[in-house]
């Protein structure tokens, strides 16, 4: 799901090549694929702290290895080793290490977890040989944020400046925090607003299901999804639930406006970041900014300036979905079969809509803001958000089901959806699971996660 050649360095010379930008991601049903994304912790198995980018154990080593003996293309910023591509997918650094992949565009949740299994497998066969392990969940469990590394990329030094000029948590949610997402397309403007308003309204739900970062400095932190929760303090100007997507306006326009309004980090040009945090891509795409006098944006630019909105869903030429914690390998595979099972399937995409299209924007917002803390047991109207992930998960199910993309044995996808169902039935997420062992078999420590949930 890279940038189109043709539009990299060309000029904007009009608001509307911003709107064409977004429709040009518009495919027929047929070429619909699946994009999953999962982020995950590095650590160091006998003292159990992140790695750094250098050293004999580091993240260099990890990379160029990876890319030597299992055929990656290395990326590069200067010397360093920042990314690494192989048949339409990547591995990417998170700002203090968390080892991202960034799956190939596939047409079925099998292929997905076939691509997750041997992503893992080849990382594992490395690591291990480091004295490392690799982690899923949604935030650190133990170290603090002054103990995490930082990784050599000019983009995350112009971040890690300006985010304590807008909130309280941003450097947490760079080096402390680990989420899984999925990327799914749209054939339509109208197709895209009614995923876009479903999916946005559901996300809480997806918070909940995912729960999975109860600790903080080694300690109960008093939440399920604290990873959720430090969103709610990274920068007011670019998260939140996006109220304007449930108005009767609400299209690719109204997200171009959005996203101009929303402040610049960055001009990357000529191998290197310029500096542009706080300031105006309107006047970039004029060509009045003080820090690159007479540079007009191009459309590489605006592709780069879409990254730097975190809302829950977003929008660039698909739709990606920004709900869920980290966690381990069944649950990577989950949350796509969850997203496809609602938005690709006609019949099921129009019961998610009816389950949500009633909800009011205080309802949509007191989802978002209490399932961090309650996960599945928040009250929601007169029973509580277990009972909306239930009813979520059944038109998930029925829409995988008619999708039919089978297996070799014979399953259909719904197989994937299964971890979930567990949780549900048993009203325990998985950070209330880690919480019972904590105060229990684990004496009030969290260094037993790092053995008993790594990859």
């Amino acid at each position: 799901m890279s940038i189109p050649s043709a539009v990299k360095s060309t000029p904007i010379d009009s608001r509307q090549q911003l709107v064409d930008y977004l429709a040009a991601g518009e495919k027929p049903r047929d070429a619909w694929r699946i994009g999953t994304e999962h982020e995950k912790f590095g650590f160091l198995t006998d003292t159990l702290r992140p790695p750094t980018f250098e050293g004999d154990r580091g993240i260099r080593v990890l990379l160029e290895t990876l890319a030597s003996r299992y055929g990656w293309d290395i990326a590069r910023e200067g010397d360093n080793p920042v990314a690494l591509s192989r048949d339409k997918a990547s591995i990417t650094l998170e700002p203090a290490g968390q080892l991202e992949l960034s799956g190939a565009p596939l047409e079925s949740i099998h292929e997905t977890c076939r691509e997750v299994n041997t992503h893992l497998t080849e990382v594992r066969s490395i690591a291990e040989g480091l004295g490392m392990g690799f982690l899923g969940m949604g935030f650190q469990p133990k170290w603090r944020r002054e103990e995490m590394p930082w990784m050599p990329k000019g983009r995350y030094k112009i971040m890690r400046e300006y985010m304590p000029k807008v909130g309280n948590l941003g450097l947490d949610m760079m080096t402390r925090t680990c989420t899984v997402q999925v990327n799914l397309d749209f054939d339509s403007e109208a197709d895209m607003v009614r995923k876009f308003r479903t999916s946005l309204a559901l996300q809480p739900i997806a918070t909940a299901l995912f729960a999975d970062s109860p600790f903080t400095d080694g300690r109960p932190n008093g939440y399920q999804s604290y990873r959720s929760h430090v969103w709610e303090d990274t920068d007011p100007d670019r998260t939140g639930m996006l109220d304007f997507v449930f108005e009767d306006s609400f299209g690719y326009e109204r997200y171009v406006d959005y996203m101009l309004d929303v402040p610049m980090y960055f001009s990357y040009q000529n191998g290197h970041y310029i500096d542009l945090s706080g300031q105006d891509f309107k006047r970039f795409m004029a060509g009045n900014l003080p820090a690159v006098p007479g540079v007009r944006a191009t459309m590489k630019d605006w592709a780069d300036h879409l990254t730097t909105a975190f809302p829950e869903v977003r929008l660039k030429q698909y739709l990606e979905m920004r709900g869920a914690d980290g966690g381990p390998w069944n649950r990577l595979c989950a949350l796509p079969a969850l997203w496809v099972g609602l938005l690709y399937d006609d019949d099921a995409l129009t019961a998610a809509w009816d389950l949500v299209k009633d909800f009011t924007h205080e309802e949509r917002q007191a989802l978002r803001d209490g399932v961090p803390r309650q996960a599945l047991k928040l009250p929601f109207r007169s029973h509580s958000v277990r009972e909306l992930a239930a009813e979520t998960l059944k038109i998930a199910t029925h829409g995988l089901k008619r999708r039919a993309r089978l297996n070799n044995s014979g399953a259909d996808e719904s197989i994937f959806l299964e971890p979930l169902i567990e949780i549900v039935e048993a009203n325990q997420t998985p950070a209330e699971r880690k919480l019972e062992l904590f105060h229990g078999p684990w004496n009030g420590s969290v260094d037993p996660v790092f053995r008993e949930f790594a990859y």
